[in-house]
């Protein structure tokens, strides 16, 4: 008996997280000819928000904010994953590594 409540309260755990994430808002970024796309994107303040970023350039580059502390790889042709914040209201910078004079683009916190 004891088990089975364990496996029931087991899975009940994973629907209420699986509806959490669902939940998440998402914002999509495209690189495309080494820009950002949008070159702003606006989220709301303490939340945390997963963002899409495909790059559809042949070369990779790499999303960088010194801002609000990430860095990832973006493999052409691909599409990845980051989560951001919680984060204060403001303006938080981000680039590409490896197209500085190019890809750039701002977060706003709002």
């Amino acid at each position: 008996m004891k088990f089975w409540l364990s496996v029931v309260a087991g899975l009940g755990f994973a629907m209420i997280a699986t509806v959490t994430i669902a939940a998440r808002p998402t914002i999509s970024l495209v690189i495309e000819n080494h820009r950002f796309q949008p070159t702003e994107l606006r989220i709301p303040a303490a939340t945390k928000v997963l963002l899409l970023i495909e790059n559809r350039d042949s070369t990779p580059e790499e999303f960088e904010s010194t801002d609000f502390n990430r860095e990832k790889i973006v493999m052409p042709k691909s599409t990845i994953k980051v989560f951001v914040g919680p984060l204060d209201k403001g303006r938080y910078k981000f680039f590409g590594e490896f197209h500085q004079d190019t890809a750039q683009g701002v977060l706003i916190v709002e």
